[in-house]
């Protein structure tokens, strides 16, 4: 597996992945819209398939913001996701970033497993934050500086 830019012709398989894993998936237009503002976008390959995403930016100085990430249902549970956020945290590192930030859906278990187990802590909730009216949990990740 490698970890790469995103590129263009990557839309069409970042929108699947997207679409199979959210239940408010970000269309196409506002994921080329974050990409084009110079938001981080790496994708996961295999065998020549993306089969993972993380997309990502800064917010004021030396903030980091998770703004979506998400696995093939084929590919979960093997890495993939674990890798990317790895990815991402060290560019956040090269940045001078001191903290990271996401959001994740109260009822997404999984999704707050995982990243508990990267090293984030549930901060706080923030109530009717998606679209359906679901809270969202704020998760915070302190970077720590390579010396």
């Amino acid at each position: 597996m490698i970890i790469r830019e995103f590129k263009r012709p990557d839309i069409k398989r970042v929108l699947e992945i997207e679409m199979e894993s959210f239940k408010d998936p970000y269309p196409a237009s506002i994921i080329i819209d974050i990409y084009n503002l110079g938001a981080g976008f790496l994708v996961a390959q295999q065998d020549n398939i993306v089969v993972g995403y993380i997309i990502f930016w800064i917010r004021y100085e030396d903030e980091g913001h998770i703004i979506s990430i998400a696995v093939d249902k084929n590919y979960r549970r093997k890495g993939v996701g674990a890798e990317l956020v790895s990815y991402a945290v060290d560019i956040f590192k090269k940045c001078n970033v001191r903290e990271i930030k996401l959001e994740v859906r109260v009822g997404n278990r999984g999704a707050r497993k995982f990243y508990t187990k990267l090293g984030f802590k549930e901060s706080k909730i923030c109530e009717g934050y998606y679209e359906d009216g679901e809270d969202a949990v704020i998760m915070k990740k302190a970077v720590q500086k390579n010396l």
